[in-house]
């Protein structure tokens, strides 16, 4: 009896190497210096970079010792690093996802936030939710740059 074809696109089971046209950036994402999380940085996929939720926590996961202005700060220094390792700039952001611990933190957030971004800042989303390490802010890009 034959076997039938697999479906175009179809899963085989096992993740194998990354098309082309996908690249990571930024290393891999420690948690207690121990647990590699199972997720990239960012990744370059075309004309598009994705940034993934990006918090205040050092090499080893350690959470930065700081209050809002200190985290968003770091967070917005690693996300504009990632995109420079992307080949792009912030001005490439044309959406943010925050994610804020406590909604009383909005307005010191939005005075460190603002300065990333002088000219014409991206779309965003903030909302306010339990983050999953003692962090007080979460921040996702997405940006595009046609090559």
């Amino acid at each position: 009896m034959a076997k039938a074809a697999k479906p175009r696109g179809a899963a085989s089971g096992a993740a194998g190497p990354r098309p082309p046209s996908h690249q990571a950036f930024g290393g891999p994402i420690m948690v207690g210096g121990i647990h590699r999380m199972p997720l990239s940085k960012a990744v370059r996929a075309g004309d598009w970079v994705f940034v993934s939720g990006i918090t205040a926590i050092d090499q080893f996961g350690a959470v930065l010792n700081a209050g809002i202005e200190g985290q968003t700060q770091r967070v917005m220094e690693v996300i504009r690093a990632l995109m420079e390792e992307a080949g792009c700039t912030l001005a490439h952001v044309v959406k943010t996802t925050v994610w804020l611990e406590d909604p009383r933190d909005f307005w010191s957030f939005n005075k460190v936030y603002g300065q990333f971004f002088p000219g014409t800042p991206p779309a965003r989303s903030v909302v306010r939710s339990e983050l999953m390490l003692d962090c007080k802010v979460e921040v996702e890009a997405l940006a595009y740059d046609p090559k």
